[in-house]
């Protein structure tokens, strides 16, 4: 006989949720037995918000370019997913960013980023215009960010691997915009990633709560007067939600809690679930699964009093020292030839790799950066090899020679494999190669061959 998945839920847990639903309890545990819900996001620095996608989805009524699916389809396997058209990501995840509603021009901060899906949602929303920092406490995963940041054509990021103390440090006051989606217990996780369940205890929730504690401080640190903290957990625990928001609060009187949009099935935050709740607790907000279609989630929008578009002192990224300047003439070379719109930024070298950072970059000198804006290539020796994420973030009209394939023409997954494929006998040099009008990156033609350029750390197998 199949057992019920909520038997599986730790008793403890189970007893708490039953004294904070009352009458809704048994309304949430037969969510439980219902699938997890499935999501994902179109890529607006990609794709148009109206985008038809090439199977059935419903909206995401929280989210305008977000998109539910059936679990029976595997929209990860689909080329518009390597060219990063859209981000998969569970819909009540989509409300952060939306909240946030990061704006061009303003300095924005993803503190707890990985793997990617609130800071590809941040740049698609702001667009190149803004300056986005990601940073990703764990490196493992914060290579996976990076890698989604390449996939997403972002621009206008950099992908760090510090501390949120170390950074509280170097930024004082310097973000107009800070996103917190913090490490929490994970208990609106539990039927749709079961190592949430598995690493439960009300130990590791009281853990939780102490570590929201201190990167909620550090992240105060770097927020301007009058900018916005956006925190959000993906857990049920009053602790790590009202509890976690109000200790908050008490700490730093500078902040206020700030009326959320009216999204359907969301609920207010619940004054009579933490002990002593700060006043106004109601302006966060809960997703429970038995009230929307997605996982469980809390978030709140906080402001910082004071004159808005002052920021702290944080130095400009230093240009190259010493030394003679570097040869770019390849680079201009490869620009002329294959480029028909140009990259504004400032052109940085290292090693004999040549990256193009936004102008408003700060100095992240002594940090750990895994990227910094937008690797353009290697100078080699007579020649410049564009690299893999500025295919990524151009579109074919930014391109004077593209080789456009459709989803099913066998050539799209042969050069997703990293194989070379035929194009037409006119191309020659670097080519774009799309599928369906959208990146997924370099060829070089020769003959009516085009050799494949795919990072071999990306392809597919079999």
């Amino acid at each position: 006989m199949e057992v019920n998945f909520y038997m599986k839920l730790p008793e403890p847990f189970l007893t708490r949720m039953r004294q904070m639903l009352g009458d809704e309890y048994e309304a949430f545990l037969n969510s439980y037995d219902q699938p997890a819900a499935r999501g994902l996001r179109l890529n607006l620095l990609k794709a148009d918000p109206d985008l038809e996608l090439p199977f059935p989805t419903a909206p995401v009524e929280w989210c305008p370019t977000g998109r539910r699916y059936d679990g029976e389809l595997r929209p990860g396997l689909h080329p518009w997913h390597d060219a990063g058209v859209y981000y998969i990501q569970e819909p009540s995840a989509m409300a952060v960013a939306e909240i946030a509603a990061p704006r061009p021009g303003e300095r924005v901060l993803d503190l707890c980023a990985a793997p990617g899906g609130k800071t590809s949602h941040l740049a698609s929303l702001a667009g190149d215009g803004c300056l986005l920092i990601s940073n990703e406490i764990h490196p493992q995963r914060a290579r996976i960010l990076s890698r989604n940041v390449e996939r997403m054509g972002i621009r206008n990021a950099a992908v760090l691997n510090e501390s949120p103390d170390r950074l509280a440090e170097r930024f004082p006051g310097f973000f107009d915009c800070i996103v917190v989606d913090a490490p929490c217990s994970g208990e609106g996780m539990f039927r749709k990633e079961p190592v949430a369940l598995e690493e439960w205890s009300e130990e590791n929730v009281a853990l939780c709560a102490r570590r929201q504690d201190e990167i909620l401080d550090a992240a105060l640190e770097m927020l301007a007067p009058g900018g916005r903290l956006i925190y959000s957990t993906c857990t049920f625990a009053p602790d790590e939600d009202e509890g976690t928001l109000s200790r908050l609060l008490e700490r730093h009187p500078e902040l206020e809690l700030s009326e959320l949009p009216d999204y359907s099935g969301f609920m207010p935050a619940r004054a009579d679930w933490y002990t002593p709740a700060a006043p106004g607790i109601e302006k966060a907000a809960r997703l429970f699964p038995h009230h929307l279609c997605g996982e469980g989630h809390f978030a709140a929008r906080l402001v910082r009093k004071g004159e808005e578009g002052v920021h702290g002192s944080a130095s400009v990224q230093p240009q190259r020292k010493n030394g003679k300047q570097p040869d770019l003439s390849t680079w201009e070379e490869f620009c002329r030839q294959t480029l028909t719109v140009p990259l504004t930024g400032r052109l940085e070298l290292a090693g004999d790799t040549l990256s193009l950072l936004p102008d408003t970059l700060p100095d992240l000198s002594g940090l750990r950066v895994v990227r910094a804006g937008l690797t353009l290539g290697q100078l080699k020796k007579g020649r410049f090899e564009p690299d893999h994420a500025l295919a990524m973030a151009l579109r074919p009209g930014d391109v004077r020679q593209t080789l456009d394939l459709t989803a099913d023409d066998p050539r799209t997954l042969a050069y997703l494999k990293g194989e070379a494929i035929s194009g037409s006998p006119e191309l020659s040099g670097y080519v774009l190669v799309t599928v369906d009008g959208f990146s997924m990156g370099w060829g070089k033609a020769s003959k009516g061959t085009v050799k494949n350029h795919y990072p071999k750390g990306l392809r597919r197998l079999g």
